[in-house]
């Protein structure tokens, strides 16, 4: 409760939150979902359009193509636009590389709107891709600028609301793709096209909210802006005491220019840092949550919920996501970083494990697929207790100013790749291990807390400066000055 009374009294923050959150990944998580509802009506529209074209109808083989290309390009655009991110973060700073990135929502809405009326399944696919691109910048950049722009006491708290806004995403797509609102054979192109609002709201609202104060200071030595930057967000006129924490993090980057992804990875003193950047983000793609919402249909018809029924099931799905994000982004700074990863990665590795037997036993009895029912959402809901987070706070907290951007870069390629594979491979797995599927991704989960547990430092409550230091001496111990132990030392006189 005290962190969402600092969030209160600090309102400049607070609305600074919002505005980057509803153009950042609220979009990434609202596209995600919206396209699950019209897609019997797209691959209508895919048929008609060949039809229209060629004057016989599309085999079926060509139509599931043609939408898995529809499908497969959102992760595609996002693996450009994290490419493109750490660029955009550099020369254009925090906020306006968000506002620019709108430029490819408006492109892709006129594309979504008017594809039906140009009869272009192509422009369908533009679109995604183009949304992809803004998914890639704004899911690297959103929790950089929100990370640099709060205090050090509720720093955990303000880059977990980038996890908060994907999964209202999600439920929001849910329910305005439900048939009663735009999810209707005559208005699929207004869902598709409705990623227009998010965008428009943050056009409208961020321009009036400070640059991230780091930025100001760090990369254009502008002090005066730095200063009035914090006065803003902090919601008092006594900065004092962190701006000279700010300067001192200055001094520290003096004469080191902004890496790149290359020379992140070739960095000795930055090799703890990448590699638990590389095993937690491919431990969060791979752990099987996004795999679940596949069985999520099937399950809940076995479990005898009406056809017709279902579409209002799958939205408690997002909304456990949603829960559990909002309850994580409150405790985080209580309980710390490491805490909330490996309790969510081990309940995870339990209710995967359960799930598991459920689907090789619901053939022996009746009350097998309600079990596996509740193991789907609390599965969910311990994704958000930690990984679904926690993981995006990595790259901010543990990278300095210089190599922050690079650092996004690297753990955005890595998530849309790796988004890409699982869409790609997961049907094939699905197919070859039947009802256990869910073995390799239990293997992921535990392979996540017993990482989190060995290797991931704390960072609660710690300046990005005293992080830094402390990963320096874990990276380079021979060079901290600190004598190494070298065994119990073996006394060869005694005196009386």
């Amino acid at each position: 409760m005290r962190t969402l009374q600092s969030l209160i009294q600090s309102r400049v923050l607070l609305l600074t939150i919002c505005a980057a959150g509803i153009g950042g990944t609220f979009q990434f998580g609202y596209n995600l979902s919206i396209i699950n509802a019209p897609t019997l009506y797209i691959q209508e529209f895919i048929n008609e359009t060949w039809q229209a074209r060629s004057g016989k109808p599309q085999p079926d083989h060509l139509i599931l193509l043609v939408w898995s290309l529809i499908v497969s390009l959102y992760p595609l655009g996002g693996l450009f636009g994290a490419l493109l991110a750490g660029l955009m973060a550099i020369r254009l700073g925090r906020k306006k590389s968000l506002l620019v990135n709108n430029s490819f929502v408006v492109a892709a809405a006129i594309m979504f709107g008017f594809s039906r009326k140009a009869r272009s399944c192509e422009m369908i696919m533009l679109g995604r891709l183009l949304m992809g691109v803004n998914a890639g910048v704004s899911m690297n950049i959103q929790p950089m600028y929100l990370g640099e722009s709060a205090p050090k006491e509720l720093r955990g708290a303000v880059a977990m609301t980038s996890a908060i806004f994907t999964a209202l995403g999600i439920v929001t797509g849910q329910v305005v793709g439900l048939s009663e609102f735009l999810g209707s054979r005559q208005v699929w192109p207004w869902l598709l096209a409705s990623c227009l609002v998010p965008g428009v709201l943050q056009l409208t609202t961020l321009p009036l909210l400070p640059e991230s104060p780091r930025y100001l200071l760090i990369d254009c030595g502008d002090t005066d802006a730095c200063l009035a930057a914090m006065k803003r967000l902090r919601g008092t006129g006594d900065v004092t005491g962190e701006l000279e924490e700010l300067e001192k993090e200055r001094a520290a980057c003096q004469g080191h220019h902004a890496q790149s992804p290359w020379e992140l990875l070739q960095n000795p003193t930055l090799r703890r840092q990448v590699t638990s950047l590389v095993v937690l983000g491919s431990a969060m793609e791979l752990c099987g949550n996004d795999s679940v919402y596949a069985y999520a249909s099937s399950v809940f018809r076995e479990a005898g919920v009406p056809e017709e029924k279902i579409q209002y099931t799958i939205i408690g799905t997002g909304s456990c996501e949603l829960l559990t994000a909002f309850i994580s982004c409150v405790v985080i700074e209580r309980v710390g970083r490491r805490v909330l990863l490996m309790t969510g990665y081990c309940l995870m590795t339990c209710w995967g494990s359960i799930f598991t037997a459920a689907l090789c036993l619901q053939s022996f009895f009746p009350w097998m697929p309600y079990l596996a029912m509740s193991c789907i959402f609390a599965f969910i809901l311990s994704f958000g207790i930690g990984p679904a987070g926690v993981t995006g706070i990595l790259a901010t907290e543990l990278f300095d100013q210089k190599a922050r951007p690079a650092a996004y870069t690297i753990c955005g390629v890595l998530m849309w790749t790796m988004l890409f594979l699982i869409g790609l491979v997961f049907p094939f797995i699905m197919e070859g291990l039947s009802h256990l599927v869910y073995v390799p991704f239990v293997c992921v989960c535990i392979c996540g807390a017993i990482y989190t547990g060995l290797f991931l430092p704390e960072t609660k409550g710690k300046t990005f400066l005293e992080i830094s230091k402390e990963l320096q001496r874990l990276n380079l111990p021979r060079q901290t000055g600190r004598p190494r132990w070298t065994g119990p030392e073996v006394i060869q006189s005694t005196k009386v």
